[in-house]
């Protein structure tokens, strides 16, 4: 990966609709050699896609969560059976397995306080194998990006 490649990977993930022509323009590269570079950066899986970024709010999903979850024990079964729960559950947006004090931690949106609550108890709470778990609530959101530096 060259300097090129980098400059059209902070464009892409700035603009994901941008022209073929424009992105080759702003690279400093012809239409067609610029195209095949996108299209080996998407072979390559550095490139996983494109979305659309939503404004939350804006549809209806005020509150975001951060639910710390500890399972009953770490093993291969009880893991894979939180996993295999939580990748169903499209309120949770993010999930991570976590070194440290808990097991997990998901990101996890809702439309008030009182919708997040009705999640944890008919979801969260009773999926098998989890002990425990503590939900922490952001008072302000100073960054939110996908955006990785190249």
């Amino acid at each position: 990966m060259d300097d090129i490649d980098r400059r059209i990977l902070r464009i892409l993930q700035r603009e994901g609709r941008v022209q073929n022509t424009d992105l080759a323009t702003r690279v400093g590269l012809s239409p067609t050699p610029c195209l095949r570079r996108v299209k080996l950066l998407e072979e390559a899986g550095i490139i996983e896609g494109y979305v659309a970024h939503l404004d939350a709010a804006k549809i209806g999903l005020h509150l975001t969560l951060f639910v710390r979850i500890w399972l009953t024990g770490q093993d291969a079964d009880t893991v894979d059976h939180f996993t295999s729960q939580i990748i169903k559950l499209p309120e949770v947006v993010e999930c991570h397995l976590m070194a440290g004090d808990c097991d997990f931690i998901l990101r996890v949106v809702a439309s008030d306080l009182d919708a997040y609550r009705k999640f944890q108890i008919n979801h969260l709470s009773r999926i098998e194998g989890v002990k425990n778990l503590k939900t922490e609530i952001p008072m302000q959101q100073i960054k939110l990006t996908s955006e990785l530096p190249v």
